[in-house]
């Protein structure tokens, strides 16, 4: 009898897990993939975020997609690095210093270049009125950033090295606020803090990036994500681009969006939308040359430990 009642069970018990597990296998086939994408307030993506389209154009392929937001480009490729993340966007120079960490990621496209927004501020009662003002002086920047190229080559074209300032590394908010309260001299930072610090603080722009830098934007993949979502990631260069030309085309619009998003006024955001061109880049050999020129830039300068080749993580369309 105690035989036949343990066997029993024993059928019983079979039966659960085979029906548990088929239960969980029909789950996972209909589970949907997410795709994690990082991005930054002031970048193109928050723009594809907020009109909501790339969500409907990856959910017909079975994807949901997830946002995770970042204060800074260094801290975005991290978490590629990480794994955390799938996607991203940043500026020219922290996929310099991730791919010199040897970091699993290829870069799939570029926007397009933003100079204008891009330069070196300096106090409305400033004396300072060219770069070769800034020796010895005190000037701050978001350390691996397109700014810290930015001020490199700027100093280099009035005969002056890197060495010849003292750099203080801060991020755009704090920096901001030291600029404020006179405890540096010269501030280096992209749009719309740019525009912003001229406006609120009547200060004056030194130089924009012309000549010095072309600023783009850089479209970055996990690597492992890139080489088995190819298909994922051509509709997400699709939407960028198809959110990039709403919001060349769509000014008012785009600030109405815009200013509750990142806290700013009206004006600077406007400012800063006018002087810029939203939209994406095939890697061209250009472009390539580009960021070459920053990795050797910055190897000649032992701001990375070694030298690379940036073709080695860019994907040509």
């Amino acid at each position: 009898m105690i035989k036949k009642m343990a066997l029993s069970l024993m059928i019983i018990l079979c039966l659960v897990v085979s029906g548990c597990s088929m239960n969980n296998s029909t789950a996972d086939d209909n589970k949907e993939d997410i795709v994690r994408i990082g991005y930054q307030k002031n970048g193109p993506l928050i723009i594809l975020k907020t009109l909501g389209t790339l969500e409907e154009r990856l959910e017909e392929i079975g994807y949901k997609v997830e946002w995770n937001e970042f204060q800074a480009g260094p801290a975005l490729v991290e978490a590629l690095n990480a794994g955390s993340i799938d996607f991203g966007r940043t500026g020219n120079s922290p996929p310099i210093f991730a791919q010199a960490a040897d970091a699993p990621f290829v870069t799939v496209a570029a926007g397009k270049s933003k100079f204008e927004g891009s330069g070196i501020l300096v106090a409305e009662d400033s004396s300072f009125t060219s770069i070769k003002d800034l020796k010895n002086k005190k000037v701050s920047f978001a350390k691996g950033s397109s700014s810290h190229y930015l001020i490199v080559k700027a100093l280099e074209s009035e005969g002056l090295n890197y060495t010849d300032i003292t750099p203080v590394f801060l991020s755009p908010g704090d920096a901001r606020i030291a600029f404020e309260q006179g405890q540096t001299d010269a501030m280096v930072v992209w749009d719309p803090f740019v525009s912003s610090t001229e406006i609120n603080m009547n200060a004056t722009l030194l130089v924009n990036g012309e000549g010095f830098t072309t600023d783009r934007d850089f479209f970055l993949a996990n690597k492992e994500f890139a080489k088995d979502h190819q298909e994922v990631i051509s509709v997400m260069l699709e939407e960028i681009e198809s959110s990039s030309d709403w919001a060349n085309n769509n000014h008012d619009e785009l600030v109405e969006m815009l200013e509750p998003i990142l806290n700013i006024d009206e004006a600077s955001i406007k400012m800063a939308i006018e002087r810029r061109l939203y939209g994406v880049d095939p890697l061209s050999e250009e472009i390539i040359k580009e960021q070459q020129e920053i990795a050797d830039t910055f190897f000649r300068l032992e701001i990375i430990p070694k030298e690379i080749d940036v073709r080695d993580v860019m994907i040509k369309q």
